[in-house]
């Protein structure tokens, strides 16, 4: 076990970031948990040590290479699935408070779990379509930064986020190596969700070819309030159309 804790804090470490034992630990439980529930539900593709450390616990930390975290007070994870990039950011820091939404109730079961298990006090879990809940005045508008890694396509991705971030937050996606269609399709969008588009990092994961985009997404005005639109429409008709 020595060897898998040291491994998890060389992997993160190669990222400018320094964990300690407890956190390199809660990792590792983490690990523990995801494998051991995805063998009767499906969370992930990776249950690979190495490659869980590598393509889930250090891509999700890659955030920080464009916005430092201790600047922010709260931050949603929209469409988080097993937990990525919310429940290692919460890892890293127990005054981010974080709120996890998943659409799959089976999921939230096991973001409990894991928040429970290895003593997350800054993280909540919701069981919500991401419509329906930009919808909810008790969290439209509310948070400084929304977060979702590789779910949908930008132009969706930004009538799910945009309403919940209040007017000078941002929305950050996580995504893959070809973006560049998808921020063209996505400009009219952003635009009249209340968005502008920042800027787009491209950059390898460490020691890999694994390409990866970050798009960032400032809040300039308030989103008008029949976005998001109700539960399928942003997939079926998206904004671009």
């Amino acid at each position: 076990m020595e060897q898998k804790l040291q491994y998890i804090v060389d992997k993160i470490g190669e990222l400018n970031i320094q964990i300690t034992e407890k956190q390199a630990e809660q990792f590792f439980r983490y690990y523990e948990l995801l494998v051991e529930w995805n063998g009767f539900m499906n969370l992930t593709g990776i249950t690979d040590f190495e490659e869980v450390v590598c393509k889930h616990f250090v891509d999700s930390l890659s955030i920080v290479k464009v916005k430092n975290m201790n600047e922010v007070d709260n931050l949603i994870d929209v469409g988080t699935g097993a937990g990525f990039p919310g429940i290692p950011l919460a890892i890293m820091n127990d005054s981010l408070k974080i709120t996890l939404v998943d659409s799959l109730n089976k999921r939230i079961n096991f973001l409990n779990e894991v928040c429970s298990k290895i003593k997350l006090k800054n993280t909540k879990a919701i069981h919500s379509r991401a419509e329906e809940f930009g919808q909810d005045n008790n969290y439209r508008e509310s948070y400084d930064i929304a977060i979702s890694r590789a779910v949908s396509n930008l132009t969706v991705l930004a009538e799910y986020l945009l309403p919940l971030v209040k007017v000078g937050g941002k929305i950050i996606c996580m995504k893959g190596p070809d973006i560049e269609e998808e921020l063209k399709q996505a400009k009219s969008a952003i635009d009249i969700l209340g968005g502008k588009f920042e800027r787009c990092d491209n950059f390898c994961l460490p020691k890999s070819d694994i390409s990866r985009n970050i798009i960032i997404i400032n809040k300039i005005k308030e989103t008008p309030k029949k976005y998001p639109r109700k539960a399928g429409t942003p997939v079926k008709t998206p904004l671009f159309l």
